[in-house]
Formats: structure tokens, sequence, C-alpha cells
């Protein structure tokens, strides 16, 4: 058996490819040192030493320069916990591994994540945390399912701290240690669906009842053994896995690595198998469904997808119309599946078990669009030939279909033709209605198909976006790709993965006199306000001592090591010491709400809302320059969720100069106000920030909202998400409103934390008040 391929971004650091499948740790001549990487480590434990060699040889073979840094800040940042040596040890024996495997985000995803748990009352349960991890990394296969298993924790600390009784507590959640000592038993029984499942349960019943929390959570209560009776079903991917593999290598020659996603994690659309570079996408549980057993499922989906990558060729998409790509989708999955028969025909038996078998005359072609049940009805006629459908259509290009394949040389240009003559010959004006007949038309074991595709143009279905291909918004935004960030959608209080697109740039530069000359315009109040910043600034200095060098000797230290020295023993060498300013250390990210209706004037008022924001905003960053702060400042709009727009006008590591002017001198309006999607990107940039407090300040003229969405509440609700998950991250937000009906919305996203400017003449000085409260 064939080695598994690994995802994407090379394993090795510093050795050739043959060098580091070898098995054969690297040598001397391979290795920088491990000492050099000995000092990129910031922790002081001196068991340390003796494992970190051993260690640093698995991940300089296992991982690649980036990942090795990532690697190390990973590991300094455990070791800053103040959980003592085990949690450390183990993060270094065991994440090179999981890393290789599931990718090199994991690092970051686990050091972050036991970084978070220190800074709640769980802190004890991190070093069984960290020891259960390479178990269910194991079962789970995939680092999106472990960023959900890892998601679950969160909401089960969140609901199960501090809640005993009704009363507010810092007491640890009792059943949390519990739960992660059954949890390699328990990922060996569930699928992660399914343990959602058990988890809520047990939340939900036992969440203010602690020791029955922990009866049920150690597997002791007998609701507990129940529950997960009932949860535990189907065929699971982790038990089959080396089968699936073994059945793609011997029966199509095919070495793909296979990587689950959770059935109960996903999209209001249930989510299709699919393929790419990266591999195939299959579910992490199949249920036994039409007679056809959960592990037959699994091989009719990987039997599809490689005959799709066997047989099919790519057609550019441009030139038809959402109906003719749909048709043409369905002919080519019966001819890579008539093609899989021919050559394996005990198919056959699972594809027609597995297929709907769509009623002829169920669809009223007067009141709905019967387009989709058409050609469910023409696939169904080609798998079974004892359909038995009387129409005329149907049977003509079921004869025309089955005539090309025996030929012997049909190809994807042929299905092309026949799917182009079907949708023109079976056309009705009905077809165009909003009211789309569905049942018995989703063809459950079939990919999506978007590896069939080759876009040249950005593609006009609003529901297919795949951030690959180049599009004419990518070449705008400089050949950056899209960042997709999830949606919360409140009526099922699930997220919408991957369902914005953010595109960010360089913001455009303009004239930086104009700022100049709104700073002159407040001249008094920024004069004020550097009164103010001068009382802000760090003043007061610490000792840092026992230091190798320092600006000057440490007497105390120095003396014991003197006499030291005189008795014959080792004296100490960090005799010296150093200062540092004791005081502010703040990162601030200030995000501005570009949308059309800032360019407004307001009643009352002689300049729009977007001249009174830079004005605001150039006093603002007068004063966090003189303070020294690292900030950055962003814009963004959206045009639906397919285009948020996010603008860079000043990096944290910039300073406040004709550079960063210009561009907020050339700040435009435009589009619509997707704040959820914008809150998470630039949560992205400051969670990496060095800093103890993070401050994230959002200027807004009005609600969440665009030009896609119908409901009101969804986007307001998902920027209430995303401010809860600014605060599980450690980042502070606040919301300083310019509408005057803000307390209708604003109050439920940001709660205490916002500030309504109902004169938007005073925005530049509340502005700056604001800011110096937070901070001061």
């Amino acid at each position: 058996m064939s080695e598994k391929k690994p995802l994407p971004a090379s394993p090795y650091q510093g050795r050739s490819e043959e060098a580091a499948a070898s098995g054969f740790p690297p040598d001397k001549g391979e290795l920088k040192g491990v000492s050099f990487y000995r000092t990129q480590l910031s922790c002081n434990f001196k068991q340390l030493d003796e494992a970190f060699a051993a260690c640093m040889q698995d991940a300089l073979a296992l991982l690649s320069e980036q990942g090795i840094k990532d690697y190390l800040d990973g590991a300094s940042l455990v070791c800053k916990i103040g959980r003592g040596f085990d949690p450390v040890l183990t993060y270094l024996e065991e994440m090179p591994v999981i890393a290789h495997k599931l990718g090199e985000g994991m690092l970051t995803r686990v050091s972050q994540a036991v970084w978070k748990i220190s800074r709640t009352p769980n802190g004890r349960i991190i070093p069984i945390f960290l020891q259960t991890l390479p178990d269910v990394c194991r079962r789970l296969e995939s680092e999106e399912l472990v960023g959900h298993y890892i998601t679950l924790l969160f909401e089960m600390m969140e609901r199960t701290t501090g809640s005993i009784h009704g009363f507010h507590t810092t007491i640890p959640s009792p059943g949390l240690p519990k739960l992660l000592e059954q949890m390699p038993y328990l990922m060996s029984q569930l699928a992660l669906g399914g343990l959602k499942n058990w988890i809520e349960y047990g939340i939900r019943n036992y969440g203010k009842h602690p020791h029955r929390q922990e009866e049920y959570f150690s597997l002791q209560s007998a609701d507990a053994k129940a529950m997960l009776q009932h949860e535990r079903h189907g065929t699971l991917f982790t038990h089959n896995e080396r089968k699936l593999n073994l059945y793609l290598q011997a029966c199509w020659e095919s070495h793909e690595y296979l990587v689950p996603y959770s059935v109960d994690f996903r999209d209001m659309r249930e989510q299709q198998p699919y393929f790419d570079e990266f591999g195939m996408r299959i579910p992490d549980v199949f249920d036994d469904a039409h007679g056809v057993t959960g592990i037959d499922r699994y091989r009719a989906v990987l039997a599809h997808m490689a005959a799709h990558q066997r047989w099919t060729h790519k057609v550019v998409a441009d030139n038809f119309s959402p109906q003719q790509r749909i048709a043409i989708e369905r002919l080519e999955d019966s001819r890579v599946e008539y093609l899989a028969m021919q050559e394996y025909p005990g198919l056959r038996r699972i594809f027609t078990a597995l297929h709907p078998a769509p009623v002829e005359d169920e669809c009223d072609s007067k009141t709905e669009s019967c387009f989709r049940h058409r050609l469910a009805m023409l696939s169904w006629a080609i798998l079974n030939p004892a359909h038995g459908y009387q129409n005329v259509k149907i049977n003509e290009f079921a004869g025309k279909f089955h005539a090309k394949m025996l030929q012997g040389n049909a190809t994807t240009a042929d299905m092309v033709s026949v799917a182009i003559s079907f949708v023109a010959q079976t056309r009705l004006q009905t077809d165009q209605l909003p009211s789309v007949y569905f049942n018995n038309t989703a063809i459950p074991y079939r990919d999506d198909n978007r590896h069939l595709w080759q876009y040249i143009e950005e593609s006009d279905d609003e529901e297919f976006f795949d951030e690959h291909k180049q599009t004419a918004q990518q070449n705008e935004q400089s050949g950056l790709p899209p960042r997709h960030y999830p949606e919360w959608d409140y009526s099922t209080q699930t997220y919408r993965p991957d369902w914005t697109s953010v595109y960010e740039s360089l913001h455009p530069a303009g004239n930086p006199a104009v700022i100049d000359a709104l700073l002159q315009k407040h001249a008094a109040l920024a004069k004020r306000l550097k009164q103010i910043v001068d009382l802000l600034k760090p003043q007061n200095y610490t000792r840092v001592r026992y230091q190798e060098e320092g600006s000057e000797l440490d007497l105390d230290v120095a003396i014991r090591s003197l006499i030291d020295f005189k008795g014959g023993a080792n004296p100490d060498p960090r005799i010296n010491m150093s200062h540092k300013h004791d005081g502010r250390n703040i990162a601030v990210m200030l995000l501005l709400d570009l949308s059309a209706s800032i360019s407004e004037v307001p009643e009352g008022a002689t300049s729009s809302i977007l001249e009174l924001s830079q004005e605001a905003v150039s006093l603002l960053a007068y004063a966090i320059e003189a303070l020294g702060d690292p900030f950055a400042i962003a814009g963004f709009a959206s045009n639906t969720r397919h285009e948020v727009r996010y603008q860079h006008i000043k990096g944290f590591k910039e300073h406040w100069n004709d550079e960063v002017k210009g561009r907020l001198a050339a700040m435009q309006a435009g589009y619509s106000t997707r704040m959820g999607a914008a809150v998470r990107h630039a949560a992205h940039y400051l969670e990496h920030q060095q800093a103890d407090k993070k401050l994230l300040l959002i200027l807004t003229d009005g609600e969440p909202s665009d030009i896609d969405v119908d409901d009101p509440q969804l986007l307001t609700q998902d920027t209430r998400q995303a401010v809860k998950e600014l605060d599980q991250k450690g980042i502070y937000s606040y919301c300083i409103s310019l509408d005057p009906r803000a307390d209708e919305y604003v109050r439920d996203i940001f709660g205490k934390r916002v500030t309504v400017v109902d004169n938007v003449q005073r925005l530049p000085e509340r502005m700056t008040q604001v800011f110096v409260t937070l901070t001061g």
C-alpha cells in the first residue's frame, strides 16, 4: 500500500524530499543547530533541554520553514500560561505529526486555543486537552473538523462555567475534565455531529447540577449511555478509512487524500461531496439507506468522483446559461457512471438503489418550474431501462445518450451537445418561475461538479463562487485571492460556512494636504488633545533584574556572585539589570464604515459624514501616534456576500505620515454595510498583535445591511455573533454610531460598549474623548 499524500505545502525544511522520506533524522550538516532553535523558544524549564533536540529533529523532518517558526512560537505561548512543563513537552512532542497530517495551521490553532483556555477558570484541563488531542486528530482527519471540535469545547466552557444554581461565579466547568478523559472513546463511537448532540443534551439537562454533570460526562449515568446509543449510528469514516483508501487504489489507481466534513456543521443547503487539488471531501458518517450499507454509500461516492477524474474534461462555462450548465452536469454524471458500470458491473445495484426515482406527473408544469424534475427523470431513465416513463422527449434523449455511448468514444463534448439540445427542445415558459420543484431531484452520492467548469470571466450565478478562479474582482484587488468567513444564521443557530468573500486591497492615495488642512481647522482641539496625551504617556520605569547584559550593575547580585567566586563555586553571570517602561501596551484597530450613506450631509450640518469622519480619524490618528500605540485604520463596504471590500488605510507598522494621510484623504463612499464579515477580518489582523489590550473601534452611521439580504435581523445578529467571537479572542470592541435611531439595534450588537453621537458636528471631539476614556 502506497503512502497517502499529505495536504499541500512541502513538509520538508532544508532537506531533499528523498532524504526526508528515508525515515532517518537529519544529520548535523542539515541542521542549523539545536542551540539556534533553542534560542527561538522562549521557555526556561531545565527539563526542556534534555528533550528539545529529539523534538526538533521530528519538526525539521515534517514541517516547512514557516511551520518551524509557528511551532516554536506556539510552544513559547504554551510555556507562558504558567501550567508547568508537561503541556510544553506534550505540545513539542505531538504537534509536528499533527501539523504534518492535517496542515500547519494546526500549530497556531492549538496554541491559541491553549492560551484562551488558560485565560478562563478551566486552565486545569490544558494538560489533558493536549494529551487527548492526538487521538482526536487521528479520528477527525481534517483541520476543519478539529476546529469544530475546539469550538464545541469552548461552547461547553461558556455554558457550564460559573452557572451553578444561577449565581455568577468563577467555578470551572465540572464536566469538562470528565468529558476530555472520555474523548478518545467517544470519538471512536460517534461522528462529530453525534458528539455535538450528546454534549448538548448533557449541558441542557445538567448545566446547573455539577455532580450530575460529572456523572453524565464521565459516562456513569444511565441517560449518558442511552444518549450515546441514540447518537451512535451509521458507518463512520474513521472506522473505514483504510478500506476506502485501498478501494480507491485497487479499483481506480487513485491515491487521493480523503478529507471528511461533518454533516452537522453545514450550510443551510446540505453540503455535497466534491474534489479539488486538496483531495476528496466526503461526509464523516453515512447511514444505511435504501437497502445500501454505509460502506457501499462511501464506495458509490468515491467511484463517482474517481470516474470523473478519469474521464471528464473541463468545459468553459461562460457561454452557457445556468439551465444549460445544470443539464450538462447531469448528462456528464450519467456518462461517467455508465463507463464506471461497464468496468465494475456491481456498481449498478448501488447507483440504482441510491438514485431517486421521480414520478412522471408529480410536478405541476403550470404553477412551478419543472426543469430540475425533467433532468432527474432523464438521469433515472438513462440509469434504469425499466423506468416506465411515457414522456416522448425523455425517452428520445435517453435513447440518444445510449446511442452515443454504444459508439464507444463518447466524450464530455458530446454530453454538452446532447444537454443543449435537451434544454432547447423541452423548454417551457414556466421554467422561469421562482417556485422550483425539488422533490426527488437531488442525487446525494454525486459530487457538486465544481471540477467540471473553467471560468474565463466571473460567473453570473450568485450561488457559485470558487476562490481559486481568476476573476475581474481579483484583478482589481491587486491579484489577492478572497478570504472566506462564515456567517451566523440566527434562525437555525448555526454558521453558514465560507459564506462571505472579503477582498482586501491597499486604499489608493490622494492629497495629504487635505488632512493637514483638517488638522489645522481643529488646531485648538489638537492642542488640548496633546496635553491629554502627554498625561497618558507611560512615565514609570521598572527594573528588570538578573540580566547578563544591561544598562547598569545589579550590586546585590554582583556581590553574591563575587562571594561565590571567592568560595570556589560557579558565580551567577546575570549581574546586570536594565529598565523598561511600566505602562501602556495597547493595539488599536479603527474600522470605518464606507457605505454609500456616509456621503450624505445630515440635516443641520455643513459637512458630509464622510468629511466629518476624515476629521475625526485624523485627530485620533494624531493622538495615537503621539502615544506610540500600534494602530491600524481600515474601511469596508459590501456588494452582496460575494464582494465585501476591505481597504487598508494604515498598517500597524506604518507611521502617521503623508502616505497614510493621502489614503485617508482619498476615502470614498459606496455600496452596503455587511459589518460581520469586516469585523471578523479586522480581528484576523488585530489578534496577531503582541499587546496586553486589543481594541477594535468601529465607526458607522447605520445598521448592518446588504442588497442580497431581505431579513433586517440577519446581518444584525451575525454582527452580534462576530462581536462575541472577538470577546473569545480577547479583543475589546466598541462602536461609535452616528445614527440617531441606533438604540434600536446597536445595543443588541455591542451591549453597553457603544456611544451614539446625536450631533455629528461634534464627532471629532467625541471620538477622541471615547478613545482617551477607553485607553486611559
